[in-house]
This record gives C-alpha cells, structure tokens and sequence, in this order.
C-alpha cells in the first residue's frame, strides 16, 4: 500500500510553536541589574546587544523559513527532516546569545555565536534543497533559484569568515554577522512568486472565489414589449 503524504500544514504549525518557545527562552535569559541606578543598567550593553541581534536573527529566520515552505505541496519525509535538522542550530540561540552576554562578546562565544549562523544557514540550504529545487516544483524560475543558491552560498561563507574573525577581532565578527543578517531582510529573490501569490494575483484578478454566476442564455437578445 503506497504511502500517502499529507500537506505540509502540521510541519508549519509546530515550527511556528519552536520559534515561539525559542523567543520566549531568548527574553528569559535577560537579568536585570542588581542595583537601580543608570550605570548599572548601560553596563549590561553585552546583553542588550546580544539580545537584539539574536531575536532579528530569529525573527528573520522565521521569515525567511516561512517564505521558503510555501513553496512546498506535501510533507515528504525529506522535508520533515530537513526541518527539524533547521530548527536544531536555531534552538542553540538562546545558549549561545547567553553565552556572548555573560562574556561580554569574548572571542570564544562569538565564533561559537557565528558557528550556530553557519549551521542555520547549511541546514537553510537543505531546506531550499527540498522546497524549492524539487525536480516536480515549476513554481520558481531556473534563474531565481540559482540567485537564492547564490545568495545561501555567499552568506555561508561570510559567516565561516566570521567564526574565524571572532577568535582574534570579536567585535569584527559580530559586524559580519550583521551584515549577513541585513542581505536576508527581504526573504525572496527579485522576481519570483510562490505559489500562494500567484493564485492570489489571479483571483484578485477574476474577482472573488467562489462558484461562477449562470449567464442568461439569450443575453444578446431584446426585449419586446
């Protein structure tokens, strides 16, 4: 008996709920100071940006995840472990950005920090590997795929270059971090369109869904009195 495949909508739902858990771990980790004053509270800059950087990079990762899963019809068993396989160097942001934070961007946690991006983005390139580059899928250009190839390769090796840069220049390896980040702002190439927005574009086009109104058969003929 084949197998049959569902849609992909339980696999939305539940990465929904582990970026919602992971942003939730990611404020917890925040500690106010101990005292009440100003000084107290600009020392703690580590942590401020720490915590910023890594909840846009949650938030664009959650953005561009759901930008990509769009494109996908069903669940396949590649799917559904290409996306666990995403969401596990994402669940590793919380540890890491506590981690930057209690060290005051030290050079081990950051390239550690930077090494959780590479991950992201490897796994990311799976992800697309299944969603968008299937052999059936006729949603997305020849073209616009091998611009998000591109895109995924590049900022890959610019993240392996930030976990390298760390090590000596800390400060330098978050500044390319941000800059990767700052590319996938926009999660789609130029000139492609999902599925969803294609069939969106088209029944704005023909008017609202739903089922055709019966044309009288004789509509080109007068009326007598």
């Amino acid at each position: 008996m084949a197998t049959r495949e569902g849609k992909p909508d339980r696999l939305n739902a539940f990465s929904d709920a582990v970026f919602a858990v992971i942003i939730t771990i990611l404020v917890l980790e925040l500690r106010p100071p101990r005292t009440w004053t100003f000084e107290a509270l600009v020392s703690l800059w580590p942590s401020a940006v720490s915590y910023a950087v890594s909840y846009l990079f949650v938030a664009i990762v959650w953005i561009n995840h759901h930008h990509l899963l769009r494109y996908a019809d069903i669940a396949t068993g590649r799917l559904i472990w290409a996306n666990f396989a995403h969401l596990f160097p994402v669940s590793l942001v919380p540890f890491s950005t506590a981690w930057i934070a209690q060290t005051e961007l030290a050079a081990v946690p950051v390239s550690f920090y930077a090494g959780v991006f590479v991950l992201v983005n490897a796994t990311y390139l799976l992800l697309c590997m299944e969603a968008v580059d299937r052999p059936q899928s006729r949603d997305v250009p020849a073209h616009a795929r091998m611009m998000m190839r591109v895109r995924s390769f590049v900022t890959l090796g610019l993240f392996a270059l930030a976990t390298v840069v760390a090590l000596k220049y800390p400060i330098g390896g978050m500044a390319l971090i941000c800059i990767c980040l700052i590319v996938y702002l926009r999660p789609e190439a130029p000139n492609i369109k999902s599925r969803h927005d294609i069939d969106g574009s088209s029944r704005s086009a023909t008017g609202a869904a739903g089922p055709p109104i019966a044309q009288p058969h004789n509509q080109g003929a007068k009326i007598s009195l």
